[in-house]
């Protein structure tokens, strides 16, 4: 998957990764968590055998899922910060995402 770097007036966003981890120097900086990755929860009506990505950590009221394998969903979850976050042009999840209100 390309690495995406959105540049902006008010800095650079991108998802970390150790290869781009010398940008980190370049004036004020910070890691911030955007989602968790992981088995569905029963209580939210989740297959426990499917994987999802859960945004609500950065204020995102969205799921993605279900996928058939972990490096399924992390693929869907790049996908999505980089259409919604970065802002690039790349293709929206194909997964089916809900708001949490939905469950």
């Amino acid at each position: 998957m390309k690495t995406v770097i959105s540049i902006s007036a008010s800095g650079m966003k991108f998802i970390y990764s150790d290869a781009l981890r010398g940008l980190l120097s370049h004036g004020e900086a910070s890691i911030t968590r955007m989602s968790h990755v992981e088995p569905g929860d029963p209580v939210r009506e989740q297959d426990p055998l499917k994987w999802y990505v859960d945004f609500a950590p950065s204020g995102h009221s969205v799921i993605l899922g279900p996928c058939d394998t972990r490096s399924q969903a992390l693929a869907e979850e790049i996908k999505w910060i980089n259409h919604n976050v970065l802002g690039t042009a790349t293709h929206a999840p194909k997964r089916r995402i809900k708001a949490l209100s939905e469950f």
